[in-house]
């Protein structure tokens, strides 16, 4: 099954639960504007639960630069405690394969698409370093 089918069928089972049963009397309607509410509402749970977390975006930033500079993804970003975290709790929430290991050297990593996140514990916590290789 397709996400988009998912997500359209639940548009419509959701708009179906949303607006409130009608009495069997025509003169009875629902004000446009409650419909319009509810659809507003929907739409922004939907937007929220497919929404990427920022530090992912940061890093996609980061190999994007590193990709066009290298012609191929960095093999490597060294990331403070608060971006792991976060990446950590985005594979969570999204129910993702989460590949952590630790290095020869005893640090943790974390694989994210083609890159390997290492934990700088020591740096500051929001740090994100710029993409390098083993060359």
């Amino acid at each position: 099954m397709e996400r988009r089918n998912v997500i359209n069928g639940g548009l419509f089972a959701g708009l179906a639960a949303l607006v409130p049963a009608q009495s069997r009397s025509t003169s009875q309607r629902t004000d446009d504007s409650d419909v319009a509410k509810a659809i507003a509402d929907l739409k922004d749970t939907i937007t929220q639960a497919i929404q990427t977390s920022p530090e992912l975006s940061r890093i996609r930033d980061q190999q994007r630069i590193y990709l066009k500079a290298n012609q191929k993804f960095p093999d490597f970003i060294e990331v403070g405690i608060a971006v792991w975290e976060s990446i950590y709790d985005w594979h969570v929430r999204h129910q993702q394969p989460l590949a952590v290991t630790r290095t020869a050297e005893g640090r943790y990593a974390m694989t994210v698409t083609f890159t390997t996140l290492l934990l700088r514990p020591d740096f500051v916590e929001n740090y994100l370093g710029t993409g390098f290789d083993l060359r």
